[in-house]
């Protein structure tokens, strides 16, 4: 096996580009080869990426070997680059994770447009903005690359429309009840403050963040305000969005954020396609106006700014602006010897 990627990594969170060896993916959709990936058969919702029967065979053997130690670890994420759904389309992308493969990555979005850009896929000016349009299993969003002489300076991604299913909704937890809400935004996350459970979004609290954010998320399990209302293959809470409120800036809100998404997997980001939840429940909640921006800060520091960029029969459209750069050029390779296959994780 030879497997060669690039790796970006966008505010702090890992995007692993596989570029060549990568088999045959079939499905006519990048939705419908996230479901095959799967395992099932186009059923499989966001929060559903355990649940799935066992998946085997190349493509998953792959996933393996790049989220795995020694070649990855636990906080590993990536993306196969696809067909895209049809011609308008630069390129398409299934997203994966130590646990399976995601509907909507922000932070991965941001970092393929750079790549697109960087790679010459799609011809950019020395000064100005290249757009490239990406098809991912949420449906197509594009990336605007910010160039300026000569090189990518920011990258902003207009997700797929934006909705809030709940606010406020009960839950119990094992540190007291508390009320979450939920927002579709190409995955589905809950949200709630982390005062709310005693704690700060800090680095010395993470343990305890990531262990009520998996509670959270298995007594959401079943919960219809998940369900997706038009492709049940987008269902399921996907994230935990915690947070502390920072003191506004003058253009809007200020917070801070760690999203725990997948079996527990922590976003050293502040989480891109989370970030359009945010100002779709803080649109809701009368705390962002049109106009103002989100500054969304991550749990090491770095930060993302989205804005409300309009609405949509299914939605508010969203942008999220923010910085991706590359941190190397690998060739994988699996010795046929080597008794660790692909590999082991410690967590």
């Amino acid at each position: 096996m030879r497997i060669d990627a690039v790796d970006y990594h966008t505010a702090g969170e890992p995007f692993r580009i596989v570029t060549a060896g990568l088999p045959a993916i079939p499905g006519d959709s990048v939705a419908e080869r996230r479901a095959i990936a799967l395992g099932t058969g186009g059923t499989g919702g966001a929060g559903s990426v355990l649940g799935a029967a066992p998946r085997t065979g190349p493509l998953e053997d792959i996933r393996r070997l790049l989220t795995r130690e020694p070649r990855g670890h636990a906080g590993m994420y990536g993306g196969f680059v696809v067909p895209p759904d049809d011609s308008e389309a630069h390129l398409g992308v299934l997203f994966w994770h130590r646990d399976g493969y995601s509907t909507a990555c922000g932070h991965g979005t941001i970092a393929l447009g750079a790549w697109a850009v960087d790679s010459g896929l799609v011809p950019a000016p020395e000064d100005g903005v290249a757009r490239v349009r990406i098809d991912v299993p949420s449906g197509r969003v594009t990336a605007a690359v910010h160039r300026a002489a000569g090189r990518t300076t920011a990258v902003t991604f207009r997700n797929v429309p934006a909705s809030v299913s709940a606010l406020k909704l009960p839950v119990a937890t094992s540190r007291g009840p508390v009320e979450v809400s939920l927002a579709h935004a190409g995955a589905c996350y809950a949200a709630l403050p982390a005062a709310a459970l005693g704690l700060s979004v800090t680095p010395g609290r993470l343990p305890e963040l990531t262990a009520v954010a998996r509670e959270i998320r298995a007594a959401l399990a079943g919960e219809p305000a998940t369900r997706h209302p038009r492709d049940p293959r987008l269902s399921g809470v996907y994230g935990v969005i915690l947070y502390d409120d920072l003191p506004d800036t003058p253009s809007g809100p200020s917070q801070r954020n760690v999203t725990v998404f997948a079996d527990g997997q922590v976003d050293r980001s502040p989480c891109g396609s989370g970030t359009s939840a945010r100002l779709a429940l803080l649109a809701a909640e009368g705390m962002l106006a049109p106009g103002e921006e989100l500054r969304h800060e991550s749990i090491i520091g770095s930060v993302f700014h989205g804005r409300l960029a309009g609405e949509h029969p299914h939605g508010l459209l969203t942008e999220v602006t923010g910085t991706a750069h590359r941190t190397g050029e690998h060739r994988f390779l699996l010795d046929p010897q080597d008794t660790l296959g692909t590999g082991f994780l410690l967590t």
